[in-house]
């Protein structure tokens, strides 16, 4: 994955190929059974080997080259992701993205959700994030390539994307890079009104469950979980209304509307928590994606 955070993610309960078989209330397990379940917890769970199953492998190259090769796209993006409360319990709260990219260098997002409603418009020269309730824009000059515009963001003023890792020039390589496990779960026909391949990988101490079409190759859903939160907070991303190579005008990229707005810097909002000051807790990703 990128710099950043992938964030990814809404979970679907598989049970595969086993039975949970409860006692009565009022029911006692046998000696035998007592004895069996002694002699099991004694023995220690065998190691599970990480590995890289080829058939995962070969859908996740199959959906990164599908992205990588439009030049123009568009998407939605429904982020949900679950936060601490302040009684402890985790909350769940979501963003709606409206995405339209053009390669290499450029990038619009109209980002809805559970909170401020935001703009993010990059045109190859500059990037510029909006505030639309409160008339505020931040304005700054940029690299010259999406991969390293999104990086600049997230460093500069910790404005990150959960769907970045897959509008990257080589989706892909950025996944592989920190690829532990990849295994092929099987199939599913409920999501995104599509049969999808489910595969399931770690990157960067992230679990992620992933849903790619079998027939168009492009990512549905991902259910992620950071190993290292000791919450275990999960990360649900839906993609949907995909357009690949659909003709886009050039006047996408900017906004007259945020030009006009008052300035304020392109800075990290929390600078004592800023990216540029702390050790990232992986390959450059935060411990949450909010």
């Amino acid at each position: 994955m990128t710099n950043r955070n992938t964030c990814f993610w809404c979970a679907k309960l598989l049970v595969l190929g086993v039975a949970l078989i409860m006692p009565s209330a009022h029911s006692k397990p046998s000696a035998t059974k007592k004895k069996a379940k002694a002699a099991a917890e004694a023995t220690p769970a065998p190691e599970a080997t990480l590995s890289l199953e080829p058939k995962a492998i070969d859908i996740l190259k199959a959906a990164s080259s599908r992205l990588a090769g439009a030049r123009t796209m568009k998407f939605t993006a429904l982020h949900f992701y679950e936060s601490p409360s302040r009684h402890g319990h985790p909350l769940a709260f979501t963003t709606k993205s409206e995405v339209t990219l053009q390669r290499p260098d450029k990038l619009r997002v109209i980002m809805l959700g559970d909170g401020p409603a935001s703009e993010f418009y990059y045109d190859g020269k500059k990037m510029m994030a909006y505030a639309p309730a409160e008339n505020l824009v931040a304005v700054a000059d940029a690299p010259g390539t999406l991969d390293a515009a999104l990086e600049q963001a997230y460093d500069t003023a910790a404005i990150y994307f959960p769907f970045a890792d897959w509008i990257v020039a080589d989706p892909y390589k950025e996944m592989s890079d920190g690829m532990k496990l990849a295994y092929y779960i099987g199939q599913s026909k409920v999501i995104g009104g599509t049969t999808t391949d489910m595969v399931a990988y770690i990157d960067h101490g992230v679990f992620i469950e992933a849903w790619i079409g079998a027939e168009d190759k492009l990512p549905r859903l991902l259910h992620a979980t950071y190993l290292d939160d000791p919450e275990r907070l999960r990360h649900t991303l839906v993609l949907s209304d995909w357009q690949l190579d659909p003709v886009i005008p050039a006047d996408n990229f900017t906004s007259t509307k945020a030009a006009s707005a008052n300035p304020m810097p392109f800075a990290h909002p929390h600078p004592e928590s800023s990216p540029m000051n702390a050790e990232p807790s992986a390959k450059g990703k935060s411990p949450k994606t909010q």
